[in-house]
């Protein structure tokens, strides 16, 4: 089994990569994004772009910064390609995180704010990040997030967990939220004695969402746990349906990521797939000095026991 190692130098968190045009990009939070980006940016949110998924070079920021922009912190990007063949980008602005979104004509942008967000308190929600896009095969796109839940009934626990909604637009939510997934396992503790949203909890949390559909089934990836310790790891539940119900997460330990001799905290994964048909798993991992989540790339195969990535 070969050595795992990153495959870009910088700082490059939640990484998400996409295909087009005959090439790869990523976008990712950055670590002035992830701590607090500067006012004075004229473009936040990293960009890189590769031929091959192995070489990887920067094209600087990806959004233009405005006065909605110009939160302490940008979170968690990703990109999905519109009917209309533009690309919008979808993070959260912190330090309270809700979702927005912003358009651009080509993949190397600039990404400018469509002037929106798509949650917030007033919607009953409380806290949101991670966006993914979904486009199903009947055309339908579907906005899957992480969200804020204040409860501990029928065996779930309070935390961080994952939710649906359809999209009306590429810029509006249908508002049919539907939860696909929450925490019910001791290995997704974020925090215990957490205090947060004015009460104290064993917070647990499932984020960073992706979604492939396989052979009729929807395969719901996730990362588990806190993203600043090694208990961190990326597993999967399956559904019949996009909107769920997902099942059949690891009870114990994540299956698909989780710390081991190479890898410390790996985590927020995305999947890319190539002209070849090939797919790989895109994640950050902490790097030793623990002062730097990088970006990895490596394979992944669809096994009778699940998905499974094998280092590269």
């Amino acid at each position: 089994m070969t050595k795992t190692e990153p495959v870009y130098e910088g700082y490059f968190a939640d990484p998400f990569v996409w295909a087009a045009n005959g090439r790869y990009y990523a976008v990712g939070t950055g670590d002035v994004e992830a701590d607090g980006i500067d006012p004075a940016s004229e473009r936040v949110i990293p960009l890189l772009v590769s031929d091959d998924l192995k070489e990887w070079r920067s094209l600087g920021g990806a959004l233009v910064q405005s006065d909605v922009t110009r939160g302490t912190e940008l979170w968690a990007p990703e990109v999905g390609q519109g009917d209309d063949g533009a690309f919008y980008l979808y993070y959260s602005v912190g330090p309270d995180h809700q979702l927005r979104v912003a358009r651009a004509e080509v993949p190397e942008g600039p990404y400018i704010d469509c002037g929106v967000w798509l949650t917030g308190a007033e919607r009953g929600i409380p806290f949101a990040i991670d966006a993914t896009v979904f486009r199903d095969d009947d055309g339908t796109f579907y906005l899957f997030y992480a969200r804020d839940y204040l409860d501990n009934e029928a065996g779930y626990h309070a935390g961080t967990a994952l939710a649906v909604d359809r999209l009306a637009t590429m810029t509006q939510l249908a508002g049919e939220e539907r939860t696909v997934l929450r925490s019910r396992h001791d290995w997704t503790l974020f925090e215990a004695q957490r205090t947060v949203h004015g009460k104290v909890w064993d917070w647990h949390t499932v984020e960073g969402p992706q979604v492939r559909k396989r052979n009729g089934k929807y395969y719901l990836f996730f990362s588990g746990a806190a993203w600043t310790t090694e208990n961190y790891g990326v597993d999967y539940a399956v559904a019949d349906a996009v909107t769920g119900p997902y099942t059949g997460e690891a009870t114990d330990q994540p299956r698909i990521l989780h710390t081991g001799p190479d890898l410390i905290g790996p985590g927020h994964n995305s999947i890319v797939t190539t002209p070849a048909g090939e797919d790989y798993i895109v994640y950050h991992a902490w790097n030793t000095e623990r002062t730097k989540r990088q970006m990895y790339v490596e394979r992944l195969f669809w096994t009778v026991e699940g998905p499974r990535r094998e280092p590269t």
